[in-house]
């Protein structure tokens, strides 16, 4: 149940970071995940922060306009693995970057 990016993640972020900033013209959507626990309308809530707190880093941490980059969350609805274990939850818990 949290929307803070974990240290784990600034090397990818860094990756998108350089493409963006190579690529001046291409703008992106963030999409927020969650596993299935708690209620939609939390789950819906915490993806759409967790879209958020990964623009903010791009955009704090590395300059990144944040014109270019739109946020969106799913909540539970779009799981890539089923919600039946702590694995797979952990799979549904994600943020993805859409080229737009």
């Amino acid at each position: 149940n949290k929307d803070v990016v974990k240290p784990a993640s600034a090397g990818t972020l860094k990756m998108i970071a350089d493409v963006l900033t190579e690529n001046p013209g291409v703008r992106i959507r963030i999409v927020g995940h969650t596993d299935s626990d708690g209620d939609d309308a939390s789950n819906l809530d915490l993806s759409q922060r967790r879209a958020v707190a990964v623009k903010n880093a791009l955009v704090t941490g590395y300059g990144i306009d944040a014109a270019r980059i739109e946020t969106d969350g799913k909540g539970e609805k779009e799981p890539v693995a089923p919600n039946d274990s702590a694995t797979n939850k952990a799979l549904n818990r994600r943020v993805e970057f859409i080229k737009r």
